[in-house]
């Protein structure tokens, strides 16, 4: 067992409270793996389960079948149905989700500690004996469909999902995880049985626990919640490269503001310049108010209400994204503008002034996601998922603060690339054609 104390300082209007809590890392009796703070201030309990493949792991022509399977999963089970489940739910003053994304699937639950064992109970029938009846199938799949339908008149899902499948082709990535209306409609419960098996295994799942539970208490817990499950799935996909090369994609369609998603590739979650990279997306577009791009676009020259940028390091790919809104008729200076503060950052880096305003907001905003049990227990499951160890927390910062400017210059002209940006355009802009 391995025990970490992290000191977070809280500020509060004029005054500032500091809490230390205690990261343990320990194996349950039946193997599994779990990381945990033992908070008995309140009789709470939040558990997050992580579990690698996600949606990636649909099979071949039933994409959607890990996204309709995890939304079925309190849709009854055992010999209870769907509102029978909802019932001894609520009578337990118990919360569970179950959420699934492209590379991951997630379980959370928040318990009270006179109600812990019937919550687990309850949940492990969800896990283990889920029902998928029929009925359950029928109505959850008519409301993925709507959201599906709904999102091929969302001007961002719209270039979203150009994007993705230009960029990725046949690789899952390259596809709605929610699916399209003919795989959904396809979809049997012999396939959700098929995804539920593949989905929830034990050999790619990780465990955090917060709140008022004893490690001997939570070991017991985990093998019993999770020691029934299968063993081993299916391997996850390949590595896919980015293969959307430089250029714009009109999609015409008809609105007064056409959106913008554009992007290339991005930096590895592991790189050692990932933390340079982090500055670099924070001072030039996602840092609100303060980043380069809102400043020209929005500020200066009023041609959005809103720009931003992101790092996207997945499993099988890495992507630095970033989206737009302005007018038809602006839309095209927007871009112009972009392009220009890409290339700017690239080639001149950023001023020792932007350096350190950006290191004080990201370190000092740090500790602020620690407001809670669930949100300390889903970082600690995230932490073991990328791989990053428990005293991550603690030195967090520090890697931030280890950043020079000629880190940053140097990863700039590296990671940025304004020739090899793509945008999706979805509207109707004046004056840009796609360039295929």
């Amino acid at each position: 067992m391995r025990r970490l104390f992290l000191s977070l300082c809280f500020v509060f209007g004029a005054t500032t409270a500091s809490a230390a809590i205690e990261i343990e890392e320990f194996t349950s009796p039946g193997g599994i793996d779990v990381w945990m703070v033992e908070e008995d201030s309140i009789p709470f309990t939040a558990l997050e389960i992580r579990i690698r493949g996600g949606s990636v792991l649909d099979a071949p022509g039933k994409r959607g079948a890990t996204n309709l399977m995890m939304a079925l999963i309190e849709e009854g089970a055992g010999d209870m149905d769907a509102q029978a489940f909802q019932t001894a739910r609520e009578n337990l003053a118990a919360s569970y989700g179950f959420r699934a994304f492209d590379d991951t699937i997630s379980i959370s639950a928040e318990f009270l500690t006179e109600n812990r064992d019937e919550a687990v109970a309850l949940l492990r029938e969800a896990l283990v004996n889920p029902r998928f009846d029929q009925s359950a199938i029928d109505r959850v799949r008519a409301q993925i469909i709507s959201g599906i339908n709904s999102d091929a008149k969302n001007p961002n899902r719209i270039a979203g999902s150009a994007f993705d499948a230009a960029a990725f082709g046949d690789h899952p990535y390259g596809s709605s995880q929610d699916g399209t209306i003919e795989s959904v409609n396809a979809l049997t419960r012999e396939d959700i049985l098929d995804a539920h098996a593949a989905a929830l295994t034990r050999d790619r799942m990780f465990v955090s626990a917060v709140g008022d539970i004893t490690q001997e208490e939570l070991g017991a817990l985990v093998d019993d919640l999770l020691g029934d499950l299968p063993e081993t799935g299916p391997a996850l996909p390949d590595y896919v490269d980015f293969g959307l090369g430089p250029g714009i994609t009109v999609i015409d369609y008809e609105t007064p503001q056409s959106v913008a998603l554009f992007g290339h590739k991005g930096i590895k979650r592991d790189d050692d310049d990932f933390f340079a990279a982090y500055i670099i997306n924070h001072v030039l577009g996602a840092g609100g108010f303060e980043s380069r791009l809102t400043t020209e676009v929005r500020e200066k020259r009023g041609l959005t209400y809103g720009i931003g940028t992101y790092l996207i390091p997945k499993f099988h790919a890495e992507l630095y994204l970033g989206s737009v809104a302005s007018s038809n008729e602006t839309i095209a200076e927007a871009i112009e503008v972009t392009k220009a503060e890409w290339a700017r950052m690239a080639e001149e880096g950023m001023t020792a002034e932007e350096l350190a305003d950006a290191k004080k907001f990201i370190t000092g905003e740090y500790p602020l996601r620690f407001d809670g049990n669930a949100e300390i227990a889903s970082i600690l499951a995230g932490m073991q998922m990328t791989g990053l160890p428990s005293d991550y927390v603690i030195n967090r910062n520090g890697y931030v603060e280890e950043v020079t400017l000629d880190d940053i210059n140097r990863v700039a002209g590296e990671l940025l690339d304004p020739e090899a940006l793509h945008f999706v355009v979805v509207g109707q802009p004046v004056g840009l054609e796609s360039s295929e």
